[in-house]
């Protein structure tokens, strides 16, 4: 089974930051097999990264955009579509919780990302909650997008940094692969180099995605390297 580690840096780092700690990543992390690892830093960062990570030859290593517009090119003021992230990034987080939240994102918005994202050849990574997830993932069952990756973000180990325990993800994988079966399922919650192991362990769960972490070089290749040993 493929594994995927996704960073989420959120509303962190400037270029220069960026490029150091991709220079120390470059250092640590040891490229394995079935794993995919991909980064996303904010959107001012894609383009000289996308020159970076090439001129430091990172092995399936890739980045992500933190968010796209859910709208084509044209008349949004301030928007991202994704065919200005199309060769800057290969995967997109949609639905984020921060997003859904602060930005007032409602279920067709994150269904319209989804949309944007495929034809744009970008790989979704769809965030759904526990309490939402069968409102959330309804109206994708039919997607025809193979590559979708569907991201289980509780939302209390965001707010108050506290893992969900490795027995309750484990339901909620259950859960979220009865509606979209043979698709790949992350966890995302806290996750750090001390609690990794213990998730990447769990049946049916393709991966982790990192907000937290995945700020320190040292953290996320730590990560990276456990979920190569799993």
């Amino acid at each position: 089974m493929k594994r995927f580690v996704i960073g989420n840096w959120k509303c962190n780092k400037n270029i220069d930051d960026a490029r150091r700690w991709f220079d120390t990543f470059a250092s640590l992390y040891r490229p394995t097999p079935g794993v995919e690892v991909a980064i996303a830093p904010s959107f001012i960062c894609l383009a000289d990264l996308a020159v970076h990570v090439k001129e430091l030859g990172l092995h399936n290593v890739s980045l992500a955009a933190q968010d796209i517009s859910p709208f084509p090119k044209g008349g949004y003021t301030g928007a991202i579509a994704a065919d200005m992230v199309r060769g800057l990034a290969d995967y997109v987080i949609v639905g984020h919780s921060e997003r859904r939240r602060y930005f007032h994102e409602t279920v067709q918005d994150v269904v319209n990302k989804v949309h944007e994202a495929v034809d744009f050849g970008l790989r979704p990574v769809l965030c759904v909650e526990p309490a939402s997830a069968m409102s959330q993932l309804a109206p994708l069952t039919d997607i025809d997008c193979e590559k979708m990756i569907i991201a289980y973000c509780p939302v209390d180990p965001l707010t108050f940094r506290i893992p969900e325990s490795p027995e309750k993800v484990g339901e909620g994988i259950g859960f979220v692969a009865e509606m979209h079966p043979n698709r790949a399922i992350v966890y995302g919650g806290s996750i750090t180099p001390d609690n990794a192991a213990e998730y990447l362990a769990l049946t049916g769960l393709s991966g982790v995605m990192i907000g937290a972490a995945s700020l320190k070089a040292e953290s996320f290749a730590n990560i990276c390297n456990l979920a190569g040993a799993h």
